[in-house]
């Protein structure tokens, strides 16, 4: 089940894509929350309520899809945790989860573009699986981390090299508005396994990430784990969890976001996030 946030023209709202059609939720008696997409109970009434409202579906193509996770309170990425990655680098397997923070205001929707500011050279794209939090979360353990996942969607983690080298640290690089693309669907964790999913980035066409989560070096479980040992999730944190070999400054020659650009992220289950390059002022 895919869920989707989503407008055609007025107030965003929630609904369940179905190959090329949306079904409103509208009509539920609760409104969605990432807290209600934990609980089974809840998905099972929304099942039946797509069924019950299939007649009022609307064509995907005539909806502006939306981030579902429009303004997390805090997003946690997790640095050099595929392997490939660090092999494309040169580096030694992490022996725990590397954390770093990316502003939330730097989401942006399906569709909506990635502005590449005047003051960067190195603009590259990071395909990424979002754990979207929907329980709060303090000292939880790997064995019980996916009851607190409200579901999984896509995030660009679009990184700005040169301010990300220049500083030594990763939050100017990483928190550009329009830096966080995210979307196009949000998957609830019981309808998906987050350790054996492809993951890929085309840009122009060209793909130059082609891999699989099962290439993960900390898992959901073990990384919800962690985070949560040293600071207390909510609901609408967004967790993302590493790119995997590919990017763009590592290529030989390297390949890097211009203006003009298309950069599609996909995983699989989820769908592809399709987002234009342009520059500062277009």
């Amino acid at each position: 089940m895919q869920f989707v946030r989503y407008t055609t023209g007025s107030a965003p709202q929630w609904g369940v894509r179905r190959d090329d059609e949306i079904v409103p939720l509208a009509g539920l008696r609760e409104e969605v929350t990432y807290q209600q997409l934990t609980d089974p109970g809840f998905l099972r009434v929304v099942e039946d309520a797509v069924e019950a409202a299939a007649d009022s579906a609307v064509p995907a193509a005539e909806a502006d899809l939306l981030a579902p996770v429009p303004r997390p309170g805090k997003i946690v990425c997790v640095g050099l945790n595929y392997h490939d990655h660090a092999e494309e680098q040169d580096e030694e397997v992490p022996e725990r989860p590397l954390l770093f923070g990316k502003a939330g205001t730097a989401v942006t929707n399906p569709g909506d573009p990635i502005v590449h500011p005047p003051e960067l050279d190195e603009v590259d794209y990071e395909v990424e699986l979002g754990v979207v939090i929907g329980r709060t979360a303090k000292d939880v353990s790997a064995a019980d981390a996916r009851d607190y996942v409200a579901g999984y969607t896509v995030v660009n983690d679009v990184s700005g090299r040169d301010a990300q080298f220049e500083d030594g640290q990763f939050f100017r690089g990483k928190s550009y508005d329009t830096f966080a693309p995210m979307g196009p669907t949000l998957v609830p964790d019981e309808h998906i396994d987050p350790g054996a999913l492809d993951v890929a980035t085309r840009v122009s066409g060209e793909t130059l990430q082609d891999s699989n989560t099962e290439e993960f070096i900390f898992g959901v479980e073990e990384v919800v784990e962690y985070i949560s040992g040293c600071t207390t999730l909510r609901p609408g944190d967004v967790i993302s969890t590493g790119t995997p070999g590919g990017v763009g400054v590592f290529r030989e020659p390297q390949q890097l976001l211009e203006p003009g650009d298309t950069v599609e992220v996909e995983v699989e289950g989820i769908g592809a996030l399709t987002n234009h390059v342009v520059a500062d002022g277009e």
